[in-house]
């Protein structure tokens, strides 16, 4: 990989299929952002949730900042009622454990899986 780089483009594929993935079992938007951070990571995290627009509300946001060593996860309206903060939190465990073992797509995608598991199903009116 280039210096810089943290993924390959397998594992920017893996990573987007496990959004999608997550997003069609769902009904949740599920976006992931790896790099620096602005200011506080809460604000960043926010602030890049909000730029998800009107799928906000069913938006799941990872933040991952390796050089600051921080995760964040951010919840819209309606995806916070379907995720506990216990499931952010054991799904936060997972990836930076495996974070901490240098592996960033390793953490990341089964972190979204847990998620979306967590969420359950989309119940869609009849």
């Amino acid at each position: 990989m280039p210096s810089g780089e943290p993924f390959t483009d397998g594992q920017v594929h893996e990573i987007s299929r496990a959004c999608s993935t997550a997003g069609a079992e769902t009904g949740l938007t599920f976006s992931v952002y790896v790099g620096p951070v602005e200011g506080e990571i809460r604000d960043h995290a926010e602030r890049l949730h909000a730029a998800l627009g009107s799928g906000s509300t069913k938006g799941v946001l990872l933040l991952v900042a390796p050089g600051e060593r921080q995760l964040e996860i951010v919840t819209g309206k309606e995806s916070a009622r379907r995720l506990s903060d216990r499931s952010c939190a054991l799904a936060a465990l997972s990836m930076t454990t495996a974070f901490s073992g240098g592996d960033l797509q390793g953490g990341i995608v089964p972190g979204v899986r847990m998620l979306a598991e967590s969420a359950g199903r989309e119940v869609r009116a009849s």
